[in-house]
């Protein structure tokens, strides 16, 4: 009987099923590499012959056995079987049947089986028929192998190779292939490679080559032999030529060669397989136990935050349910994988401290038989983490190739329990037979610059944009940051550096906390993709940028940048580089003036005593001391010179791009009533904030998809993609607020990906994500009404008032008289006036065609502003006489006689 062992367990007709073959096929002596072989027999037990496995454990997917369409021959996924020398020899001799030879025996002695052993040729013929409807032309030859042509052996291989490049791209479950690691082969293939002394350590590195052919198989001893080699005598390579290549050949422990192409690229860095960004699904990680759900493992993701409180369901890290050393996490990658190094963090929670000090690593092709990274005869220990935020990284000694990969801690905090967030460093192993993994792979074409860039490379890049596009561009600086760098602002329009007449002015900001990075690259592709597509001509961009005067200030904190950039992607966590230099956040710095807005409106002091629009900066916030105290400064230097920017250019429409989430906020930011930490605020102008907000939102390629996984706590595309700033959480003093009150500008917050940080090879998926928003939000600008506000003369009239019936909140004229008002279709009534000007007003339609509805006012001066005018102008003033005295003058002057 034919003992030959599947996971230890004996090879039954459904293990045949889990191998890529059936029981016909076996009986119509198809072995498992899908060569034809007239003696493979199937046992009576479903058993099969040893002769009729593959030759290694790492033989080309050539020579190993298809995988089974789903639903047509059982589970997807094909198992490979580890034989040591002795097992082989061992379980072949077994299989001897009456006549003393091997059942498997290909010498030339061996006879063809009996009529009655073979099927029909009617069974054949079916059999060949599904295999040919299916793809799987194999070649089927009965005669002796001694007999055919070294040219036709050498056409035979081809063949076989070709038709099995051909089987794999058809097969969409072709990564679901299951490699079976033990222990000891893994030992054998980490230790340095030695000239050949033996022949199971030659067969197992000739088994890395594809390209050579697989030795035969002696039918006396079960070992298989080369060329040269004698019976009862070590394999030996056939000239110096080939052990030379041998040695110089890049070789890995667990490199599997894909078809005829092998990987050789073992010691590049990997980046993170995607915990952090959500490319890895809720499905793919697994646990031994967990406390409760909110702490399964769907939480153990990198820099993932919990909720205020300890019981909800959006916790922040996998924690398992015992403290002991058996417990893991693990990460099923769902194809072969190069794994090169762990990230891990500790719980994320307001209340507990715990974290994972010591961990080791297994590595696995099945789930069930694991391998751990070794160090010589001890297993490999890893130092975890010494607090729960700051992550840890630990680089694998070497790069290791599985499907499944496993963290088992070792001993965390004292304190704590066993809790931890992960990230793993890994790179798919190429296919280039399978479109599995591209089908919903994201490439771009633009040919841009995807990559982080330093402050000094962020400048040098916006210069080069300058030269590129000198027409369109101009490059100029805001201020400074508290170190004194310089924050630089690029203008696209087709008069740089003039504001024209009936231009509107748009702005993007990013990087307002330093470690929100996307933003920073998003608007430094956004200006090099302008430039380009401007030069080649797109209409769109052309229209946009000679209608629009554009501005991107791609790094509000470069100070916090730099602090974040030198840690890199994976270890500047949540919080590293989000302040300025001063401890200060800018995007939450500015003057609280909602305070100021609704005191105000309660004391009914608008629209007498002051305006609902344009509320005034606090005296104490302007200020020296507020900004130059330097044991505690509360106004950041940043934040100074981000106002005079915004006082200064008169923009209609911002947007402020972050991280860490997938939504957009508009205002109100802060919340109407006090101590309520989150509360629905809107603005007299929530219709437009909301229309503007999904502009952007149902654009972008993730924000409002149904299926799409929560970042952290918030599920924001029940909302569509958008949120009320308040109502997701309270912040006085938001950047978004400060814009709405103080500026006619409607400002935004964009966070675009759950990730702060992402690594380069993000960059070109996250800019494909974005690119279409960024330009539909820019057009965004152009709806409304726009007009000039003129005296008789035809002179524009700064800082006139343009309100609308039924909204409160008004906007002001620039200083040449012209305004923009952001408004959804419809039809309103709009009034224009200014300090001794009369009133104006009239009805303007707004459509739902891209493009403001002009909206034009000419008014004239009222005769009291004229006569201060005559006043002023000849140094006079006007007598003021109390009502008293003016009524008895009157009286004397009526009566007669006077």
């Amino acid at each position: 009987m034919c003992h030959l062992r599947f996971s230890e367990r004996l090879l039954s007709p459904v293990s045949l099923i889990k191998c890529g073959c059936d029981a016909s096929a076996a009986r119509n002596g198809l072995n498992l590499s899908g060569r034809r072989n007239e003696t493979c027999q199937h046992l009576s037990n479903g058993e099969i012959c040893a002769a009729c496995l593959p030759a290694s454990p790492f033989s080309p997917p050539s020579l190993l056995p298809p995988t089974p369409r789903r639903g047509v021959h059982g589970p997807s996924g094909s198992a490979v079987f580890f034989f040591s020398g002795s097992e082989r020899s061992e379980n072949f001799v077994n299989c001897v049947g009456r006549s003393g030879k091997a059942e498997g025996a290909v010498d030339g002695t061996q006879s063809r089986p009996s009529r009655s052993s073979r099927p029909s040729r009617s069974s054949r013929s079916r059999s060949r028929s599904k295999r040919l409807l299916r793809g799987r032309r194999w070649v089927m030859t009965g005669q002796r192998l001694s007999l055919l042509t070294p040219l036709a052996v050498l056409g035979l291989l081809v063949g076989l190779a070709d038709l099995s490049h051909g089987f794999a791209g058809e097969d969409e479950d072709y990564y679901m292939q299951q490699l079976l690691l033990t222990r000891e082969q893994f030992n054998r293939a980490r230790a340095p490679e030695k000239p050949a002394a033996s022949a199971p350590d030659m067969d197992e590195r000739r088994s890395h080559d594809p390209t050579k052919k697989a030795p035969k198989v002696d039918a006396g001893s079960g070992r298989r032999t080369g060329k040269n080699a004698a019976d009862g005598k070590s394999v030996k390579t056939a000239n110096k030529k080939s052990e030379k290549s041998k040695k110089s050949a890049v070789k890995s422990p667990t490199s599997i060669s894909e078809g005829d192409r092998q990987y050789n690229s073992m010691n590049e860095e990997c980046p993170p397989m995607g915990l952090e960004t959500l490319k890895i699904d809720d499905f793919q990680l697994h646990a031994s136990t967990t406390k409760r759900y909110g702490l399964g493992a769907h939480r153990g993701r990198l820099n993932i935050q919990a909720g205020i409180y300890e019981d909800d369901l959006y916790d922040g890290a996998w924690c398992a349910g015992i403290d002991d050393p058996l417990q893991w996490f693990e990460v099923d990658a769902r194809r072969l994988t190069k794994f090169t190094g762990v990230v891990t963090q500790g719980r994320s929670s307001l209340w507990s401290s715990d974290w994972v000090t010591s961990y080791k690593v297994m590595v696995s092709n099945d789930s069930h038989t694991w391998v751990t990274l070794r160090n010589g005869s001890k297993d490999l220990i890893f130092v975890g983490n010494r607090e729960k935020e700051i992550p840890v990284r630990n680089i694998l000694p070497e790069p290791v190739v599985g499907r499944y990969i496993r963290v088992n801690p070792r001993s965390w905090f004292h304190s704590g329990s066993i809790c931890m967030r992960v990230e793993i460093l890994g790179c798919p192993m190429p296919d280039p037979n399978n479109y599995y993994h591209r089908r919903n792979e994201i490439i771009t074409t633009d040919n841009l610059d995807f990559r982080h860039h330093s402050y000094k490379e962020m400048r040098q890049l916006m210069k080069v944009v300058n030269e590129m596009c000198p027409n369109i561009t101009r490059i100029y600086n805001i201020g400074k940051s508290h170190s004194g760098l310089k924050l630089y602002a690029i203008e696209i329009s087709d008069n740089p550096g003039e504001h024209e007449v009936g231009e509107p002015e748009f702005r993007y900001t990013a990087g307002s906390h330093g470690n929100e990075v996307l933003g920073r690259e998003l608007l430094l592709l956004l200006m090099q993709f302008m430039c380009l597509e401007y030069r080649s001509g797109n209409q769109r961009i052309r229209h946009l940028v000679a209608e629009t005067r554009i501005h991107l200030l791609p790094s509000l904190n470069p100070d916090g940048y730099e602090k974040a950039f030198e840690a890199g992607s994976e270890l500047s966590g949540w919080s590293l580089g989000r302040w300025s230099n001063a401890g200060i956040d800018i995007h939450h710095n500015f003057p609280d003036l909602n305070s100021i807005l609704w005191e105000g409106e309660a004391k009914k002091w608008i629209p007498r005593k002051m305006f609902n629009h344009h509320v005034p900066i606090p005296e104490w916030y302007l200020s020296k001391n507020a900004s130059f105290n330097k044991q505690n400064p509360m106004v950041a230097v940043e934040t100074r010179a981000l106002i005079a920017w915004m006082e200064k250019i008169p923009f209609v429409l911002g947007g402020n791009i972050q991280g860490g989430e997938l939504v957009v906020t508009f205002p109100y930011d802060k919340t109407r009533s006090p101590g309520v930490a989150r509360e629905q605020t809107p603005t007299p102008d929530d219709h437009v904030f909301r229309w503007l907000a999904f502009s952007y939102a149902s654009t972008h390629r993730l924000m409002t998809a149904a299926n799409r996984r929560v970042c952290h706590t918030e599920d924001f595309a029940k909302e569509d993609g958008t949120i009320n700033g308040a109502s997701w959480h309270t912040a006085a003093g938001s950047m978004n607020d400060f814009s709405y009150l103080h500026t006619n500008c409607f400002e935004f917050s964009m966070y675009v990906g759950c990730d702060k940080f992402p690594h380069e090879s993000e960059l070109p998926e996250e800019w494909e994500n974005n690119r279409e928003s960024l330009l539909v939000f820019m057009e965004q600008v152009h709806r409304g009404i726009k007009g000039v506000v003129r005296d008789l003369q035809g002179r524009g009239i700064a800082n006139a008032i343009v309100s609308v019936q039924g909204i409160g909140h008004d906007i002001r004229t620039a200083s040449d008289g012209d305004y923009w008002r952001l408004l959804n279709p419809g039809e309103y009534r709009v009034t224009a006036k200014a300090e001794g000007y009369s009133i104006a007003s009239k009805k303007c339609e707004v459509g739902y065609e891209m493009g403001a509805t002009s909206c034009s006012f000419v008014i004239g001066r009222t005769n009291l502003s004229r006569i201060k005018e005559i006043m002023e102008k000849f140094n006079k003033r006007p007598i003021k006489l109390p009502v008293r005295q003016l009524q008895v003058r009157r009286t004397r002057e009526m009566q007669p006689g006077t």
